[in-house]
């Protein structure tokens, strides 16, 4: 081990450093605090007990809310029109008139009410999935590691993760990935050495990509290997 150089204050004399030996302490025999580098390099933090449920994300659903919007407004100011043109001493709309002799006059097992009927029920069924399902398919929940923050990881990039660590495998020659909310369907193409050995290889690997996401529920793996089909 080298010596350590010396400093020259300003009375002109020469001072030894302190070395530090595998203790933690240096050559005074003084303990020195080494909790920042242990900080710096040390494992990542664990996930916090309180971080609460790893949730889907809810959806904004803008389309959907936009058009409900726009069809109670429109109903609304029709019938307030109407409403404000009979006050006014003018006739109703003539379609107000219709639908009400129609509702009127048409029996329960008619089938236009029944149609109309059945689209009303269906539309509020509709609503009420939209309004009780978070939505967002798409971004798969990850593992939250402090209450307040919440991380998703999307299907197509965990689908490339995991099409990368497929492609490094010896023997397969391409791959094709499509992640799931609750499994990870893997079709493999192998040119040389045994299938057994390749999907053998394959579960591993991805097994350990997989966990390595740091997805809240990982899903399931599902690995299928064949040889490439004849040209032409």
């Amino acid at each position: 081990m080298s010596e350590p150089r010396g400093t020259e204050p300003s009375d002109g004399t020469t001072r030894r450093l302190p070395v530090l030996d595998q203790s933690g302490t240096d050559d005074n025999g003084t303990a020195l605090d080494q909790s920042a580098s242990s900080s710096a390099y040390g494992p990542p933090p664990a996930p916090d007990d309180g971080g609460g449920g790893a949730g889907r994300f809810w959806s904004v659903r803008r389309v959907p809310a936009g058009i409900v919007a726009l069809l109670l407004l429109g109903l609304t100011g029709l019938f307030l029109y109407d409403i404000v043109s009979v006050r006014a001493g003018r006739p109703g709309m003539a379609w107000r008139k219709e639908l009400a002799r129609q509702l009127a006059e048409r029996p329960l097992d008619d089938t236009w009410v029944l149609v109309g009927a059945g689209v009303a029920a269906a539309l509020a069924l509709w609503l009420l999935i939209l309004a009780a399902t978070p939505g967002l398919r798409g971004v798969l929940p990850m593992r939250r590691t402090h209450a307040d923050v919440r991380a998703g990881l999307h299907r197509d990039a965990a689908a490339s993760a995991l099409r990368d660590r497929a492609m490094e495998v010896a023997g397969v020659q391409t791959a094709r990935v499509r992640v799931r909310r609750r499994r990870a369907d893997v079709r493999a193409v192998s040119h040389f050495r045994e299938l057994d050995d390749v999907r053998t290889d394959l579960d591993a690997v991805l097994a350990d990509a997989i966990s390595g996401l740091g997805l809240a529920r990982p899903p399931a793996l599902s690995v299928h290997v064949r040889r490439p089909g004849r040209k032409g």
